[in-house]
């Protein structure tokens, strides 16, 4: 194929994604659960947290069902990065979470300002990064551009 994304072949698996952060409460979780409903069919979505929370924030809960129809809290919960299996590409949310020792083929870092305890704008802004950043990844696994 000549491609030099290691996820672009035919006999690859789905790549496994990670979104990471520090409380696994609320961009990760976003990520992950956009990352199943817009991607779903290019890579699996984890998520885990450095440190993680006891609850998924409840905004981004709330506006994740109103604006996507998805309900995280049906499906998802907060998980310390031990429970992540072996991943092929991990995304940092922007909030200077350094895991050196975790092992991936890819790592990048999305930048994204934490919208806890800020209004719904805040949300929906950070949601629209995501939803950009995750079709961005899709198709950068399809094309096999990531380095």
């Amino acid at each position: 194929m000549g491609s030099r994304c290691p996820f672009a072949s035919a006999n690859h698996k789905k790549p496994k994604v990670a979104f990471l952060c520090v409380h696994n409460s609320c961009r990760s979780q976003m990520a992950e659960a956009l990352g199943k409903q817009l991607a779903g069919d290019v890579f699996e979505c984890f998520s885990a947290g450095t440190n993680p929370g006891t609850q998924i924030n409840p905004d981004a809960v709330r506006l994740m069902k109103q604006v996507y129809g998805v309900d995280m809290a049906l499906t998802q919960y907060n998980k310390p990065l031990s429970a992540l299996p072996v991943v092929d590409i991990v995304v940092t949310m922007g909030c200077n979470v350094q895991c050196p020792t975790f092992p991936c083929s890819h790592r990048e870092d999305w930048g994204l300002d934490d919208p806890s305890g800020k209004g719904d704008s805040a949300f929906l802004a950070v949601m629209t990064q995501i939803e950009e950043k995750v079709l961005d990844l899709k198709r950068r696994v399809q094309t096999g551009e990531l380095e």
